[in-house]
């Protein structure tokens, strides 16, 4: 298995088909499933489940895009390293983050950086936090926005300023009190709740200091899964105060929690052990400026 076979095979995982994948290689189709067979042959296993429209992967196949992640990721921050020791800031500046953060922080500062760094292109990524911090670890990222908590033992970190938590729920339920703009935490005793799972072990801790056990009806790190669910009545979405502006609808309203307040906070993370390119440390440069100003 060579460089090749580990990209097409990368391609293939992302695009979700090999016919998209051949398309993004600019390769014909049969040739690239060939290329797979003789793989899966080369190396005894099946790493593709087939016989659907999507590709999915089997355990040997997960396991294999693991370690092509780790191992592409390694050659492409070396081929930036020397790049920029040859010829300056220029190279691809490569960033995972969660999909709140990202909307709100990413537009102004990427603009910001690129009058600064018009030479340097982006490779952006969206997922949840523990995705996130996988591509961060297996080097396909340098930097990752997440929300906390995370292991600052592992990852150096920015943190930015606290952002109150709401609740997001129907206009033609239950409205947990009178107030339009608030809720009180005691007020969701009973209520159907959607939580991530990042901040599920805090949030019953909350809940319990002011006498209750909350009733968790799913738990999903995803923001837009849960407010879609929540539209379909079926909960109450724990959500940063930041989807209010990214997720309007007509159907839902959104109440900032009091008695207690209860808050989150967007990270900056990149890894202890991992040597930033140049470009990466331009760009947390710059968001240490913002974050000062």
């Amino acid at each position: 298995m060579d460089i090749r076979d580990m990209k097409n095979f990368y391609a293939i995982v992302e695009e979700g088909n090999i016919s998209n994948a051949a398309k993004r290689l600019n390769i014909a189709q049969p040739p690239l499933s060939k290329q797979m067979k003789q793989l899966e042959d080369d190396l005894g296993v099946q790493l593709f489940e087939r016989g659907s429209r999507r590709i999915r992967l089997t355990e040997a196949g997960q396991l294999l895009r693991e370690r092509v992640e780790q191992i592409l990721g390694l050659v492409d921050g070396t081929v930036k390293e020397i790049t920029e020791l040859n010829s300056g800031l220029v190279g691809t500046l490569s960033i995972g983050t969660v999909t709140t953060s990202g909307a709100t922080l990413l537009p102004n500062l990427l603009h910001q950086f690129h009058n600064v760094y018009p030479h340097v292109t982006f490779q952006l990524w969206e997922g949840d936090g523990s995705r996130i911090l996988e591509l961060l670890n297996n080097r396909v990222i340098e930097i990752g926005i997440i929300r906390a908590p995370f292991d600052s033992e592992i990852y150096e970190s920015i943190t930015l300023p606290d952002e109150p938590l709401v609740i997001a729920m129907r206009k033609d339920g239950s409205l947990c009190g009178d107030d339009p703009v608030n809720v009180r935490l005691i007020e969701l005793a009973n209520q159907p709740l959607i939580v991530p799972l990042r901040w599920k072990a805090m949030f019953v801790e909350w809940c319990e200091k002011v006498g209750f056990t909350p009733n968790i009806v799913c738990i999903s790190d995803g923001i837009l899964l849960n407010i879609i669910w929540t539209k379909l009545g079926i909960g109450m979405a724990l959500v940063p105060k930041s989807t209010e502006g990214l997720i309007s609808d007509s159907e839902l309203t959104y109440k900032t929690i009091v008695e207690p307040a209860v808050s989150t906070q967007t990270v900056i993370v990149w890894a202890r052990n991992h040597k930033l390119s140049a470009s990466s440390k331009h760009f947390l440069d710059l968001l240490k400026d913002m974050i000062l100003k």
